[in-house]
């Protein structure tokens, strides 16, 4: 299916067919690519449209998840570093600044 996509990008049966492979693996930001790339091809596909509003929804919430799971990863990482100073990452707080999206970071006892 890669093949046929690397010798025609714009055959759009393989493009389905590898977005639908994707979908089932779960790689759904992969699988929306796909889709709107038969879009690009064809604006009128329904059924690509149906799938990127189906799953724009999943992306987030994967998305949301694995950052969910870095933080809580970075959390447990911090706190056994800082564990040897009779610290914690629950002493840190970090607060960003809306005007230029850097962090300002304090220790709190």
């Amino acid at each position: 299916m890669h093949k046929s996509i690397e010798l025609n990008p714009n055959y759009v049966k393989a493009l389905r067919r590898r977005g639908e492979a994707h979908e089932k693996l779960e790689h759904f930001e992969e699988a929306i690519a796909d889709m709107k790339k038969i879009l690009e091809l064809d604006q009128s596909d329904v059924q690509a449209r149906r799938t990127i509003q189906r799953l724009g929804p999943l992306a987030a919430e994967k998305h949301e998840k694995m950052k969910q799971e870095m933080i809580d990863e970075l959390r447990e990482m911090g706190n056994s570093v800082l564990g040897w100073f009779g610290m914690s990452i629950d002493n840190v707080k970090a607060v960003q600044d809306p005007n230029t999206g850097s962090y300002s970071i304090s220790f709190q006892r």
